[in-house]
């Protein structure tokens, strides 16, 4: 093995900030991973697919509106359709998730294992149905209607061309403006979502349930609502990671969830899994850690890199970056 530190340290500052970037977006995602579990003690791993469907809802409404021929305001503007329907639709099927596959369990008290098993099952449903979505056009005889949109189902989805990437230099370091946008954005609607859950009354609500269902529910909260709210929430964030990721990354496919999922996951528990706060610090700190790593050792040793610090942050301080613990989290 080859370690390249002439290469780290003459780039540290790039790769310091292209990693904050991919940070960024595991901690929007872990943000449905964090509230779920601060609420019911469940790892909701569905909740990388809400990720990639709004991935898909960015590609089709850039495909929809032609972005590649647009420019100027009318980029801007698709732009911002772009991200409205990519939180719709992850907010839609995070909905759908909790409605279909946990709310019955939920009312039934089913074992905490059962639930799990439901969140497994109900990611491999939405990932193969985003991949065979050409098979269900074409049961609804609206394959010729959709072509451009499902055809090649199962192959990697482009939307390469439509936003140039600027690149400037600052005090000597070349900085992506796309990467300024995904970290300034992400923290904003981390900081906005904390803010959220701390001073409005749903988000006490949330709160008060993630601590005490039972004394929140005589106390007059709703639960049945508080859960949806949460999974609400959650979906709206990832939308957003799926909108910025596709900025970042420009290409999508129906498997993009399953390891960004558990890399979010992952940012989730080592800044502390039930804090809101966590989310961002972790997913920032692991972003970080995998960019340097790989520019040591090489880009195949990437996500190896992001699980052996997992290790090694439960090792140090299981309770997470922040001292939340597993047993104790809360939203």
């Amino acid at each position: 093995m080859n370690l390249n530190f002439e290469f780290f340290f003459n780039n540290l500052p790039e790769l310091t900030i292209t990693g904050l970037a991919f940070g960024a977006i595991y901690a929007l995602i872990a943000l449905g991973y964090t509230m779920v579990y601060g609420v019911l003690q469940l790892i909701n791993f569905a909740h990388s697919e809400v990720f990639m469907y709004g991935t898909f809802a960015t590609l089709w409404v850039v495909m929809a509106f032609n972005a590649a021929d647009a420019n100027g305001i009318q980029l801007v503007l698709i732009l911002i359709a772009a991200l409205i329907a990519s939180m719709a639709m992850s907010a839609a099927i995070a909905l759908i998730l909790e409605r279909v596959a946990y709310r019955p369990l939920i009312k039934r008290k089913a074992p905490r294992l059962i639930a799990l098993i439901s969140a497994i099952g109900a990611s491999f449903v939405l990932a193969e149905l985003m991949g065979l979505r050409d098979r269900v056009a074409s049961w609804v005889h609206l394959d010729d209607n959709l072509s451009d949109y499902v055809r090649k189902a199962k192959i990697n989805n482009s939307m390469a061309g439509v936003l140039e990437k600027p690149r400037y230099d600052v005090f000597g370091v070349s900085i992506s403006l796309i990467d300024i946008i995904v970290i300034v954005a992400a923290v904003a609607m981390m900081v906005l979502l904390d803010q959220f859950v701390r001073r409005s009354r749903l988000g006490k609500g949330i709160r008060a349930t993630a601590q005490d269902p039972e004394t929140a529910s005589l106390m007059g909260v709703n639960p049945t609502r508080t859960i949806q709210m949460t999974f609400l929430i959650g979906g709206l964030m990832a939308g957003v990671a799926g909108f910025l990721y596709m900025l970042k990354l420009d290409a999508t496919n129906y498997q993009v969830g399953f390891l960004l999922g558990v890399k979010a996951f992952t940012a989730a528990v080592l800044g502390g899994i039930g804090n809101l706060r966590g989310a961002l610090l972790g997913g920032l700190v692991l972003g970080v850690a995998e960019n340097w790593g790989q520019a040591i050792l090489g880009s195949e040793w990437r996500d190896v890199i992001a699980f052996v610090l997992l290790v090694l942050i439960l090792l140090v301080r299981p309770t997470g970056l922040l001292g939340e613990s597993l047993g104790k989290a809360r939203a």
